[in-house]
């Protein structure tokens, strides 16, 4: 399924605090939801910080740009790109994943519904 999403990426402060924010809440939470994730904009900024000229980050700097991308392709170059990153980077990357599962989830719940 091709993703994308809309806004300008948010910066390097705003993804941490936003990631930190998102973290503390599902921990709270013993089942939280699909639909709580980051914004689009964290989305993008994560992408942004982990972009580079290897192919899993090709993928995430196409996505940064604005482009779309395949969601299943996203998520294995976030998932690749947490192997090198620091514990924030994980947890962001992970917040990545995250946001891909509930975009993706409430396209496929949209397209039932209209069938």
């Amino acid at each position: 399924m091709n993703i994308a999403a809309r806004g300008m990426p948010a910066t390097d402060v705003q993804v941490y605090s936003e990631v930190a924010q998102l973290l503390d809440r599902r921990a709270a939470m013993a089942h939280p939801p699909f639909s709580l994730t980051v914004s689009d904009s964290v989305a993008l900024g994560i992408a942004r910080l982990f972009r580079s000229t290897s192919l899993t980050g090709e993928v995430l700097d196409r996505f940064a740009a604005g482009g779309t991308v395949d969601s299943d392709e996203l998520v294995e170059a976030a998932r690749f790109e947490q192997g090198y990153a620091s514990a924030e980077g994980y947890a962001a990357l992970r917040c990545l994943v995250l946001w891909v599962h509930n975009r993706t989830h409430r396209t496929e719940t949209r397209r039932s519904q209209s069938a």
